[in-house]
């Protein structure tokens, strides 16, 4: 069993500190730190982290579980969740992109007959519209907080803080649209206006696939969470003009790939994304943009233009930093 006590550096945030282990100076401490973070050469190496942890310490209030439960209505739980940051836009090529992509999650996981779909949108008016194109493959579900008369929620004032960002819904929404969304039970796809895969999407994907896990385990089911569930990012084509150039930012899933390597005017696409996304840029593929590239050299990580990390110079650069020793004298 190896035991890690994890210490913030100084000077460090996001996963740059996991990184003082994944490249350690020393073999034992870095093969360690693999059976911990996985390999970032392998995506599908990287466990579920979040989803495990987000398993066990997490659970919905009573008023929330009675609103998912209201959805369901006592039925099987939905096969695959569709979540839509639309940000009050209702574009026509990510609709067709998302619908192309909800079909491949269904053909991929094998459902023959009619799955059940939740849908999950800021955007309420285009959870409407795209309803009947859904329904032509696959039995839709949403949570119609209009409709909806839980006790917890009368009287609930409505707030318009940043609207255009979350959407008109109430607040408590979004917790029960995550709980239901995370009932999945073989997979998620995420659709955006502009940046794909946000926080809340992965979050949802990651607790949906550590129940699926779970379940799977219960029922001495052999098979693994990365075969037994998916998580999918649908590209419109407009999103991909300049490649993955827009997908900067924080929280969102393909950052990591910002930078030149990213192939511009692609059609749209529906990509396998990884439950825990890459937090560093030495990965195969990802390509850092200008400025993560300076970021990383301050760590003496020097990246070539394929995204490869220079260990020789990364181990020059550990060996050259001094060893400091801080004494602290007790008056005893």
């Amino acid at each position: 069993m190896k035991l890690f006590v994890l210490f913030r550096f100084q000077g460090t945030n996001d996963a740059v500190a996991s990184q003082f282990f994944l490249k350690n100076v020393h073999s034992q401490m870095r093969i360690a730190a693999f059976d911990l973070f996985g390999d970032p050469q392998v995506l599908g190496s990287q466990p579920n982290v979040f989803g495990e942890l987000m398993r066990v310490l997490i659970s919905p209030s009573p008023d929330v579980e009675a609103a998912v439960n209201w959805v369901i209505d006592g039925k099987e739980n939905p096969d695959i969740s569709l979540h839509m940051r639309m940000q009050i836009n209702r574009p026509v090529r990510a609709v067709q992109a998302a619908l192309h992509c909800l079909r491949k999650a269904v053909e991929s996981r094998h459902l023959m007959s009619r799955p059940k779909v939740v849908v999950v949108s800021d955007t309420p008016s285009l959870i409407k519209s795209i309803v009947p194109n859904i329904s032509e493959f696959a039995e839709v579900l949403h949570f119609d907080y209009e409709k909806y008369k839980g006790k917890m929620f009368d009287g609930l004032p409505k707030s318009d803080f940043r609207e255009k960002d979350w959407g008109p819904a109430p607040r408590w929404v979004a917790f029960v649209d995550f709980f239901l969304a995370s009932r999945a039970r073989h997979g998620v796809v995420s659709v955006a206006h502009r940046r794909v895969g946000t926080t809340y999407a992965q979050l949802i994907a990651a607790l949906a696939a550590a129940h699926n896990l779970a379940d799977n385990n219960n029922n001495n089911n052999n098979t693994t969470s990365g075969s037994s569930f998916s998580f999918f990012s649908s590209f419109q084509s407009n999103l991909l003009t300049d490649g993955l150039k827009n997908q900067v930012g924080w929280g969102h899933v393909w950052n990591r790939y910002a930078g030149p390597l990213s192939c511009s005017n692609q059609s749209n696409q529906c990509a396998f994304t990884p439950l825990l996304p890459p937090a560093w840029w030495d990965g195969l593929w990802q390509s850092p943009i200008p400025r993560d590239t300076k970021r990383l050299a301050f760590y003496g990580v020097q990246l070539s233009g394929f995204g490869n990390v220079d260990t020789y110079s990364l181990q020059n650069y550990c060996n050259s930093r001094k060893t400091i020793v801080k004494t602290l004298t007790f008056n005893l």
